[in-house]
């Protein structure tokens, strides 16, 4: 697996992660259940998109080295 690949699919993971703990928080603020299945498909969805726009946006926006 490239780097860049790498690189994206842990983007993609930390989105995914990152939407489950703000419906986490979502839940216990309000007192309302969202069902497990469209907790998981949603941060699927986000999962996907976050690694697909860091696979399109790698060497486009500039990055400090």
């Amino acid at each position: 697996m490239t780097p860049d690949r790498k690189r994206a699919l842990l983007w993609g993971v930390i989105g995914a992660l990152a939407f489950l703990v703000l419906l986490q928080g979502y839940e216990l603020l309000a007192d309302r259940r969202v069902d497990w299945l469209v907790k998981f498909g949603v941060a699927l969805v986000v999962g996907v998109l976050a690694t697909g726009t860091t696979r399109l946006l790698q060497g486009r926006v500039p990055t400090q080295s």
